[in-house]
């Protein structure tokens, strides 16, 4: 028999709640866990570490941005069991974000749709909590992006790369939210390679001996000169991995009564559209540049799909809705069983072997 967590116990309180309510009492919930103490990353390392522009992940299943905007409860989200976390976004000033609601279930279709608009609560209050956790082990990324009224967005970008520099495990440029009016368009390319080059030059301004990498989060909403572009600028440039992908402003098919709704779509519909652009961005960087696996990821057989398709690590966030906190530690156990099935004895090993 199949044992009742204390989610899915909850799961009908929660969702009596409106979904901003719900996100807002997680928050509050893991801010209350007790923390272990100190111990060091290798550790923990085991069957599923990985190694990834440098850093060694214990496991390949981490928390994707959105989540945990204001670098509230990282240190909660490694505990229970996710390889990393990546916190924010995170925007030089504080912004209220659009107006609610904004943030919706699509309990039919186990998806959401979010209008959030980079609501935060600045760099100073995510740098306060940052620097407070100093020191104790685990991958913390920091996804950064643009006040929403600022007249210099490439500014932005390298106003938070250079701040955030000293205190994030890696740097994830987002420039793929639908929901920051013409923020997309940094992905084109001229605007991109300006965006990456102004947000190099401030992180290693900084004179950290080795600082973090850079990863770049983009759209599914691409079309194939598009990512080919976005391939060239980020093998050029060395970047440290492409993100792939956020949410997407497409509507397929959908029973939900929210289906209408403006803003980015995520979760289980998302899935065949990110795991495609999956497989683009393999292709036009021929297997050289790391790519990170996100949409519509709820289980370990889609990780390990994405797995096998080019990614070395995947994130998941919109599934923890509807499967709870501890969907993470469930992800990572069940590839460890999908890798002893398919024969693999390293993880690095299975990346891209479909």
């Amino acid at each position: 028999m199949k044992r009742l967590r204390l989610f899915d116990l909850m799961r009908p309180a929660l969702f009596g709640l409106d979904p901003e309510t719900g996100h807002r009492l997680a928050i509050t919930a893991l801010k209350a866990m007790p923390l272990p103490g100190p111990r060091s990353s290798q550790e923990r390392a085991g069957k599923l570490a990985i190694t990834l522009a440098g850093l060694d992940f214990p496991n390949p299943v981490g928390v994707a941005a959105g989540f945990d905007k204001d670098a509230e409860v990282p240190d909660a989200l490694l505990a229970l069991g996710f390889g990393f976390a990546e916190v924010g976004s995170i925007t030089p000033l504080a912004q209220a974000g659009n107006e609610r609601p904004r943030l919706f279930r699509l309990v039919e279709d186990e998806a959401v749709i979010n209008r959030m608009g980079f609501n935060n609560a600045g760099a100073d209050a995510a740098i306060a909590r940052l620097e407070a956790r100093a020191g104790r082990p685990g991958i913390v990324g920091v996804n950064i992006g643009a006040n929403k009224d600022s007249p210099n967005r490439i500014a932005d970008y390298a106003l938070m790369a250079r701040r955030m520099t000293p205190l994030a495990s890696y740097l994830a440029v987002n420039v793929s939210s639908p929901n920051t009016p013409g923020l997309r368009a940094l992905q084109d390319e001229a605007s991109l390679a300006a965006l990456i080059d102004g947000v190099i030059e401030a992180r290693d301004s900084t004179g950290i001996t080795a600082p973090p990498p850079i990863f770049l989060k983009v759209a599914p909403d691409l079309e194939p000169a598009d990512v080919d572009a976005i391939a060239r600028i980020a093998m050029d440039r060395q970047l440290g991995a492409l993100i792939v992908s956020n949410t997407t402003i497409a509507r397929p098919s959908l029973r939900s009564r929210h289906a209408g709704e403006t803003g980015g779509l995520s979760g289980a519909p998302l899935r065949a559209l990110a795991l495609k652009r999956l497989r683009d961005f393999r292709k036009a960087t021929g297997g050289e540049m790391p790519l990170i696996g996100v949409g519509g990821i709820a289980s370990a057989e889609h990780a390990w799909e994405r797995i096998r398709a080019g990614a070395s690590l995947v994130q998941t966030y919109s599934a923890m809705v509807y499967r709870g906190p501890q969907l993470g530690a469930e992800i990572a156990r069940g590839i460890e069983r999908l890798m002893k099935r398919d024969g693999f004895a390293c993880l690095a090993d299975a990346v891209g072997s479909e």
